[in-house]
């Protein structure tokens, strides 16, 4: 039994009368067709079937059309929640995204091979981290890359980033200001420009207050890392009356294990959060977080990004946004 012949782009040509250059042209944005010789081309398409190869084209006019995606911890609900938005916004802008879950902190040579490999014009990297010689490669190979969520000082790369420092001196002050005296810090890992811009900017808040110091405990970024850091916390003191957890699911992970104790929130213990994900206003949290301006930030992050692709911007730029308070029912009130 003979297979399907696929129908190729000389087919289209062949039947519509043109030459397979004007079939290419008919396919590509912005490109110099007449309009009735682009319609006669689509009609032969239709007629046979045909679906252009981004791919291929992407090849012959060195504009693939594909951006990349790197994301590492798609168990927290912030990340799913920013993909759906580069998906639809790179959409808009007649772009495709191509994902890369990261498996690890850093980003891989293979992953990084996948991206040049399909031509990639750009990608976006959430929360993996990237080496010297990464960024080296991504250079050599004609590839801009924007951060997103985080920076890296002196790095060759742009990035997006809610204004970490302010919002964490923010939530230290709303805290003392609700007369907490005893307060700790459920951070990420402190390698990321994200967990150390949180707490230097709750610290300098506290310190503003004559508060000196606090427990801190590594919550990673996960559940799982919450549940356990809450416990550590409680073990080594019985007197916090309110902490600040870096990201909302490490906040959950803190919430659910101070119930299990039989710990009341925001009664004994108040938690804030950071991030405003959908499950923040669930009946079971009701999480007072910090809400980051996630639509700006990915707006910011393709415009910077395309800037860079399309030769508009040569230096590497850091973009800070604001983001704000949003109170629920976490945080009591102990003036």
């Amino acid at each position: 039994m003979l297979k399907n012949k696929k129908v190729t782009a000389m087919d289209v040509a062949r039947l519509a009368g043109v030459s397979q250059s004007s079939v290419s042209r008919a396919f590509s944005e912005n490109s110099s067709i007449s309009s009735k010789k682009k319609q006669l081309i689509l009609d032969a398409a239709e007629q046979l079937g045909y679906q252009p190869n981004a791919i291929a084209r992407g090849l012959i006019t060195n504009q693939s059309r594909i951006i990349g995606v790197v994301m590492r911890n798609i168990q927290n609900p912030f990340y799913p929640e920013i993909l759906d938005k580069f998906y639809s916004r790179l959409a808009e802008k007649g772009y495709k995204v191509m994902f890369i879950n990261s498996q690890n902190n850093e980003i891989q040579e293979d992953e990084v091979s996948h991206l040049i490999e399909y031509s990639v014009e750009g990608a976006i990297i959430t929360d993996a981290l990237l080496t010297s010689s990464t960024v080296q490669k991504f250079t050599r190979n004609g590839i801009s890359v924007v951060l997103f969520n985080r920076y890296v000082n002196d790095s060759l790369s742009s990035a997006v980033v809610c204004d970490n420092f302010a919002a964490g001196k923010r939530i230290g002050h709303y805290l003392i200001e609700k007369g907490h005296e005893n307060l700790a810090f459920i951070s990420g890992p402190m390698n990321t420009s994200t967990t150390v811009d949180r707490k230097n900017g709750f610290q300098e808040a506290l310190a503003e207050h004559g508060i000196s110091s606090f427990l801190t405990e590594n919550g990673l970024y996960s559940y799982e890392g919450g549940f356990a850091a809450a416990q550590k916390l409680l073990e080594r003191s019985k007197k916090i009356d309110a902490i600040f957890c870096a990201n909302d699911i490490s906040a959950f992970g803190a919430m659910d294990y101070l119930k299990k104790q039989g710990i009341r929130v925001p009664e004994d213990i108040s938690v804030v959060g950071f991030d405003n994900v959908a499950m923040s206003d669930w009946s079971s949290y009701e999480l007072t977080t910090w809400h980051q301006p996630v639509d700006e930030m990915v707006d910011y992050s393709i415009n910077l990004l395309l800037e860079h692709i399309n030769g508009d911007m040569d230096t590497p730029e850091i973009q800070r946004l604001e983001g704000h308070l949003v109170e629920r029912g976490s945080v009591a009130d102990r003036r």
